[in-house]
This record gives structure tokens, sequence and C-alpha cells, in this order.
């Protein structure tokens, strides 16, 4: 008989909310405006992201966070089912804004606006291994360049084992509390949730990832996923 106060059961018929922390500028593109914000065929990376997470069919909700002086205009651009709230400076404070709008979610997925091309079948593998006990899992990709380890002054002091490296991607899942305790425990700037999972103590697994899942980050991305997304060149 299974027991009802088990983390793992409630997490196998729980409630799943996504998470998209869309507030960043992301000077690095070059657009002369928040990335997200960024069209790609007639739709903005943070209209695509929404889309691929409601399209898995494994997401009941998708809480997006924004600069507060676009909060209205993303909400009336997003379908029903979706919330729109205010983020912070930092990545890690926009976090925080989506896991305090989700109080009822029992397994959370954090992802990049900017992973725009994820495919639905990705987000669904997430959410199937946190429903089958995980409390914590990533996709991930391996390294194909050698990685070098430099100093300050950009000296090599070390050459890491390519075949231990992986290239981690988003959505990112996670047991709801879990996640819950281990940004109530920090208090630090970070870039990848796993990590600050890894430090309550948390075992974090890797699934196999996708490369349409790659991070527009650069114009050279952006080409990229214009390219991808033309009709003509995907007849």
């Amino acid at each position: 008989m299974n027991n009802v106060n088990d983390p793992a059961d409630a997490r196998s018929g729980g409630r799943v909310v996504a998470l998209v922390p869309a507030a960043g500028q992301g000077t690095r593109l070059g657009e002369g405006m928040p990335k997200a914000f960024v069209e790609l065929r007639g739709r903005t990376l943070l209209q695509r992201a929404v889309a691929g997470l409601l399209d898995s069919g494994v997401v009941d909700e998708v809480v997006v966070i924004v600069p507060a002086d676009r909060v209205g205009e993303v909400r009336a651009d997003l379908p029903g089912g979706v919330s729109v709230v205010a983020g912070g400076a930092e990545r890690t404070d926009s976090v925080r804004a989506g896991i305090a709008a989700a109080p009822d979610a029992d397994l959370l997925l954090v992802h990049d606006a900017a992973r725009a091309l994820t495919p639905p079948a990705l987000i669904a593998r997430v959410v199937a291994e946190l429903r089958a006990g995980r409390e914590a899992v990533v996709p991930a990709l391996p390294v194909t360049d050698t990685v070098k380890t430099v100093d300050l002054l950009g000296v090599v002091v070390a050459t890491p084992e390519r075949s231990e490296l992986r290239a981690v991607q988003t959505p990112q899942g996670f047991d709801a509390d879990l996640l819950r305790r281990a940004y109530a425990g920090s208090e630090e700037i970070a870039t990848d949730d796993a990590g600050l999972v890894e430090r309550v103590g948390a075992t974090v697994r890797t699934i196999a990832g996708e490369p349409l899942a790659f991070k527009i980050t650069t114009p050279l991305d952006l080409a990229l996923a214009r390219a991808l997304t033309d009709p003509d060149t995907n007849e």
C-alpha cells in the first residue's frame, strides 16, 4: 500500500507549474531590447517558449516573470493559463518571484525563454522523470569541445576529462518543496537552479537533451534559429 505522505506519490500525480524567467536584458544578442521580446518569424522568443511548454501536454500552469513595466503588455500577448508577474534585477530574484506565485505546485520546471525552440517532447520527458520519483532532473548534452580551466590571467591550470562533462539545458525540473528550500537557503546570485539544489544535498539526474533546445544568446544563435524556422528551408 502506498504511503500518502510519500513525496514521490505526490509527484506522480501532482500539479506541474513551469516558471519562465524573462526579466533579463540579454545585451549579448545585440537587438537593442530584452532578449525574451526579440521576434523570431513573427513570434517573440518568450511566446515560443511558452507555447512549447503548453504543447507538451504535461504543464498545468505557466508563470512568466518579466520586467515590471511589461507585465500588462505580456499578459495581453500570452494565452489563458499563463500568469505574468514582475521579476527582479537578477535571474535569481525572478525565479524567487515565480516560486512565490506558484504556492500550489507539486513539481516546478524552470525554463529559459531563450531556449525558444525546445521540443515539447523534451519537456514531457523531464516531467515523466519527476513523476517516476526523481527529485531533480536536467536535460544535458555531451560536450564536444575540449574545455580548459584557466586562472584570472588566462593561464590554463587544468583540462577536465571531456567524457565527464555535460552542457546543461532547460527545462530543469524539481520537486517543488526541494526548489523552495534551495532558494530559501541561498542569498547568492545563481544562473543554474540545479546548482542551488545540489548545495542542499539533493541528487540531480541528467537525461539526454536535444540540440534544438540550444540557448539563443548571441547574434549567431539568432541567425541559426531564424534559419531553422524559415519555412522556405524546412519544406
